[in-house]
């Protein structure tokens, strides 16, 4: 039986050898605690889940994916203070952002709720 994909989803896209990457496991813990329900949270790591990448480049870290599971909200690299990804999430929570639209992120963002939902 698969889990019910929550409203939305931010994955965050890093490398383990990156050292930006490892402050920003903080932040996405305290966004967790922040943001509880009904968003869900996913660590995603480049090089062992290349698969979901496909052939998307990450090109900067943290990079962060936004979607809920009928559109993609937002595909980018992001400062990495809790306060710029609370912004982006509280403006997809309340209608005040533009879908993206590009095929290859949601290519990517139905790879990744296929490995994280089903």
């Amino acid at each position: 039986m698969s889990e019910t994909p929550p409203r939305l989803l931010v994955a965050c896209f890093c490398a383990a050898w990156c050292r930006t990457c490892d402050d920003y496991v903080q932040v996405m813990d305290a966004l967790k605690l922040q943001y509880a329900k009904p968003v869900e949270f996913a660590w995603v790591d480049i090089e062992d889940q290349a698969e979901v990448l496909d052939n998307v480049d990450v090109e900067n870290f943290p990079t962060l994916l936004i979607s809920d599971a009928q559109q993609v909200y937002f595909w980018g690299t992001v400062l990495p203070h809790a306060a710029t990804a609370s912004q982006l999430i509280d403006r997809v929570l309340s209608g005040d952002i533009r879908v993206t639209n590009a095929p290859d992120i949601l290519q990517l963002d139905h790879r990744l709720r296929s490995s994280l939902f089903s």
